[in-house]
């Protein structure tokens, strides 16, 4: 791999050990995958960010590169483990909370902004159409090569913040032209209205077709919303980090020769599959990937004059909590008894053995809470959720 001047005198440790051993990330990267070079980018967004999941190790990692190590380009953050404010009242341990103030702490020393949200363009982390970044989180990262237009690989934790540090990326994957070309057509034969239509067909896509780039056809129309809730699933169940949905996403893509269909009765099986029976939600979780301002909107509303009966999370970006709090809409969501759960979501909290059944809006959310935390699932719109939770 080639590398410029520049490049080479921070593989030497010319500009500081955290640029350096960035480098090395960089560089072991783009000869494992054959990159001719590095390339610029003009965004980062980093995952692994929970104490949940870094743990000791991961926090002496970033304390190091802390000592001398800053962004290059705007950075932000996935959900942490806990809201950075209120985890009192999310029921998080003390003892959790120190360990992950200190991993913020180490991030914010850097440079990196920590709004921790897996929607970093609902809050301004937003480069625009054909642009290179370095994105870690499955979701976003689906969302920015497919909805947005943005060229990035699904980077992991270290090689993220690595890109940050550096503003480079090796060039491979998904940054090159011909391996964003579908490679199979999907033809969905069935209705999709709702988010819970769009999270089963990213479960049905996903499942059939891996991490083969799809063209999918048939699909009307879908809002910002539910394509959040599509790349959340279709990445989860399939590894997916990019897709085209004609006349929907704006990338373009040769037409390819595979084809396969989804139909009503796949969807509709794919929503059976993701509930499980005989257990009586004892949280209800919605915003996985974090609500859109609309969502919280619309949840307000329908939770106004109302009390939930069982534990309710609504998972948002603290932005877009800020902006509620002007609205009102916090002010009636918490009155009905729901909490705000911002930072964090119900995949990335500690929170194994405190209960045994989710309910949730989201398909992404259904595996995390069964594969990690031995949860039972109820799997349905948000309106349903609402009403069964204050009934």
């Amino acid at each position: 791999m080639k590398l410029t001047k520049e490049e080479q005198e921070m593989l030497e440790g010319k500009h500081g050990n955290a640029v350096k051993s960035s480098m090395d990330i960089l560089v072991s990267l783009g000869e494992i995958f054959d990159a001719r070079r590095l390339i610029d980018v003009s965004s980062v967004q980093i995952a692994g960010v929970s104490y949940h999941n870094l743990g000791e190790a991961g926090l002496s990692y970033l304390g190091d590169l802390a000592l001398d190590g800053k962004v290059r380009v705007l950075t932000t953050l996935n959900p942490a483990g806990m809201d950075m404010e209120n985890w009192k009242a999310l029921g998080i341990p003390e003892d959790f909370a120190e360990k992950q103030i200190k991993v913020i702490e180490a991030f914010k020393k850097m440079g990196v902004v920590t709004t921790c949200t897996c929607t970093p363009y609902f809050i301004g982390n937003t480069p625009h159409f054909g642009e290179h970044v370095a994105w870690s989180e499955s979701s976003a990262v689906c969302y920015a090569n497919s909805v947005l237009g943005l060229k990035t690989n699904r980077e992991g934790g270290p090689s993220a913040l690595a890109s940050a540090l550096t503003g480079k990326t090796p060039e491979f994957g998904t940054h090159l032209e011909e391996n964003r070309q579908a490679k199979v057509i999907v033809n969905v034969n069935a209705k999709m209205d709702t988010i819970t239509d769009f999270g089963a067909l990213g479960y049905v896509i996903g499942k059939n077709i891996g991490k083969k780039v799809a063209l999918i056809r048939g699909v009307k129309k879908a809002s910002i919303e539910q394509l959040k809730s599509f790349c959340a699933s279709i990445a989860t169940y399939g590894g997916t980090a990019l897709f085209h949905m004609e006349g929907i996403t704006p990338n373009k893509t040769r037409v390819p020769k595979e084809s396969v269909a989804v139909s009503q009765k796949e969807i509709d099986a794919a929503k059976r599959e993701l509930n499980d029976g005989g257990v009586d939600p004892d949280i209800y979780a919605i915003g996985c990937p974090h609500l859109s301002l609309k969502e919280v909107e619309e949840i307000a509303k329908m939770l106004e004059g109302k009390k939930v009966k069982k534990e309710m999370w609504v998972c948002v970006a603290r932005p877009i909590k800020k902006i509620a709090d002007q609205m009102g809409y916090t002010k009636i969501i918490e009155k009905s008894g729901a909490k705000m759960a911002c930072d964090t979501c119900m995949v990335v909290a500690p929170i194994k053995g405190r209960f045994k059944c989710l309910a949730t809006d989201s398909a992404k959310g259904c595996f995390y809470a069964r594969g990690k935390n031995k949860f039972n699932i109820v799997f349905k719109e948000i309106p349903e959720l609402v009403k069964e939770a204050t009934r």
